[in-house]
């Protein structure tokens, strides 16, 4: 794996909301369904149980989202995804999956501050005050797609690497 660098240098903006960029984080995008080792494999990677529909489980740096009916995306530090994968390579031996290192692809920002439910207000057509911590949204930040949940006092929103200066300066400007 190459070294990490994130997509805009760890970018970051103070208005009536505090936003920045926060990866490079290690992402896999995990396909599978009907698996029966899928729980275990999951577990070993994250520490965590296989998300309910629309949910996040985390522990600690480490994440499994629900996003869709056969995908999850699982985050682990961005140093530990080969391992990560050779984990999953190991528990879903002769299981229809697929796992995939997505994690020079992606972008990730959080938002943070009493107002940063109206920053992305602003952007998606969520209703931001009611998401639960542990609820994951699939939605478009203006034209962008992005997923994104309430952490720790805020919101983590991933995007694709390509529209991070966009989807940053997107967040920006609704921050102002």
């Amino acid at each position: 794996m190459s070294d990490p660098v994130s997509a805009l240098n760890g970018a970051s903006f103070q208005g009536f909301a505090a936003i920045r960029e926060i990866g490079p984080l290690g992402m896999i995008t995990l396909r599978a369904k009907g698996v029966k080792a899928l729980d275990k494999a999951i577990k070993a990677v994250t520490g965590t149980k296989v998300p309910a529909q629309r949910r996040i489980e985390v522990n600690g740096d480490r994440a499994c989202g629900w996003m869709s009916p056969d995908e999850y995306l699982l985050i682990v530090p961005y140093a530990g995804v080969g391992e990560a994968l050779a984990s999953l390579a190991k528990s879903l031996a002769g299981e229809h999956h697929l796992a995939v290192d997505v994690s020079d692809a992606r972008a990730v920002f959080r938002v943070e501050g009493e107002r940063a439910a109206e920053v992305l207000a602003k952007l998606a057509p969520v209703d931001f005050d009611k998401l639960e911590p542990g609820e994951l949204r699939r939605s478009r930040t203006a034209q962008v797609a992005a997923a994104m949940w309430r952490q720790d006092g805020g919101f983590t929103l991933v995007c694709f690497r390509s529209v991070a200066r966009y989807v940053f300066d997107l967040l920006e400007n609704a921050a102002h």
